[in-house]
């Protein structure tokens, strides 16, 4: 798979990451065996950059990664992952906190459960209002010079937040959720991240697995899913995102593609600093969305779909309002 540099500070990775939260955490039941055979599948195939956060399980996630890793030798991949709350006695999300200390404990948790003396991105997951984002990225920059981190990253924040962080410390990404059918970040936070040369990392690139075509009804999730409680999964708001998707197959079915892959080739085309992450935790899955890397269409199938695009919006939130008030959108 050819790659990208993600950011202005070096880093390089596959031109298509994968997001592992779904291996263990919010879409169904977990199959670790399958899981780790996807991981391993992945490098087979290039994809080389893997997305993990401390809140996926709790914790669960990164021991997988973990455990994976125990097999492949550590410059082979490069792991993201993600601090942001603190969790009670049964692993519920208590509270976010993005203060020196709460960061320092993080940090070396994350790394005994990944099983290396080193992240290769280290996220803040969400933007804590109580603790100025300068002590924030200062703490963070401090892991930098022990060699606990190589490079630095933001999820969900606005224009704002940003410029403030990377006067701190260079910010290598900025990950933000990013689709076909969420494009909030292309009015004001992709032009400021290209002008300061943050790469931008989206996730979310197959609109929660809606544009793979796969569902067509809320009762095709696992009673454990958590898009069951999506409001764009819900009723007319789910119908109504349906119309794009069935644009989209149709583009796929007349170019010998699937609707995945065309979802994922899009984003690709948005400019060279932008890596999709797409999720799965199944290696038929994970190999269909490899290729949408080398995925060319013809420039009429492109226009199509550009013009359903100028006439779309998702309805719906993309989170519940709760989480909603958890992203960060200073300008």
């Amino acid at each position: 798979m050819n790659r990208r540099a993600l950011g202005s500070q070096g880093l390089n990775v596959s031109a298509l990451g994968l997001g592992c939260m779904g291996m263990s955490w919010a879409y169904g039941h977990a199959d670790d065996a399958e899981s780790i055979r996807t991981l391993h599948r992945a490098l087979d195939l290039g994809v080389d950059f893997w997305d993990t956060a401390e809140v996926y399980g709790p914790y669960t996630n990164e021991e997988l990664l973990g455990r994976a890793l125990k097999e492949i030798p550590r410059g082979r991949v490069t792991i993201a992952t993600k601090f942001a709350w603190t969790f009670g006695p049964k692993g519920e999300m208590v509270a976010l906190d993005s203060s020196p200390a709460h960061i320092k404990k993080s940090i070396d948790g994350s790394l005994k459960r990944l099983g290396t003396d080193y992240i290769d991105l280290y996220y803040q997951h969400r933007l804590d209002p109580k603790t100025p984002i300068e002590d924030t990225v200062g703490a963070m920059a401090d892991l930098v010079k022990q060699g606990k981190v190589r490079y630095l990253g933001l999820s969900e924040v606005g224009p704002g937040t940003l410029r403030r962080a990377h006067a701190i410390h260079p910010i290598t990404a900025l990950q933000s959720e990013y689709s076909l059918w969420e494009r909030e970040v292309e009015d004001k936070i992709l032009p400021a991240a290209r002008k300061l040369g943050v790469g931008f990392v989206a996730y979310s690139p197959m609109g929660r697995g809606l544009l793979t075509g796969r569902y067509k009804q809320i009762n095709d999730f696992d009673e454990t899913d958590w898009r069951r409680n999506s409001p764009r999964f819900q009723g007319a708001n789910f119908t109504h995102n349906l119309e794009l998707v069935e644009t989209v197959q149709e583009i796929a079915a007349a170019n010998n593609a699937t609707a995945a892959q065309v979802a994922l080739a899009w984003l690709l085309r948005q400019g060279n600093d932008i890596v999709p992450i797409p999720g799965t935790k199944r290696v038929k899955y994970l190999e269909e969305n490899a290729q949408a890397a080398s995925l060319t269409l013809p420039e009429t199938a492109w226009a199509r779909l550009d013009l359903a695009l100028a006439t779309f919006k998702a309805a719906g939130l993309r989170y519940p309002e709760a989480a909603m008030k958890t992203i960060d959108r200073t300008e």
